[in-house]
């Protein structure tokens, strides 16, 4: 996914200039190390669950002041580096957009993106 130019498909969309203030970008990488004990990942195999994050996504994009939220996840054998998750929130204010982008970066890596780490 290129970022750049989803953002600027975004701002092309009718009704952007209008509704839209703030844009928030998460971009998810893979660590070379472990969350749980910072021992050496040389790779994680990552299984995203596409229906799910589709569900996450409309959810999330109908509550006050989101425009439009973007998310796209990796799947397969990924290596320290490699982009795992973007996620794109466009909104009217601050006050709407952050804890969107905080709820919803929480829920898909809980409910919808599965990683096995490989040492």
């Amino acid at each position: 996914m290129d970022i750049s130019k989803t953002i600027a498909d975004l701002k092309k969309e009718p009704g952007f200039s209008q509704n839209v203030g703030m844009l928030l970008v998460h971009n998810g990488v893979v660590r070379a190390w472990s969350r749980k004990d910072r021992s050496r990942v040389s790779a994680i195999e990552v299984t995203p669950d596409y229906q799910a994050l589709e569900e996450i996504r409309k959810r999330f994009e109908k509550r006050p002041g989101i425009f439009r939220i973007v998310v796209k996840a990796a799947r397969g054998l990924l290596k320290p580096g490699d982009d795992l998750l973007f996620i794109i929130v466009a909104g009217d204010i601050r006050e709407n957009v952050k804890p969107v982008l905080a709820d919803i970066l929480d829920t898909i890596k809980r409910d919808a993106v599965v990683k096995r780490e490989i040492p």
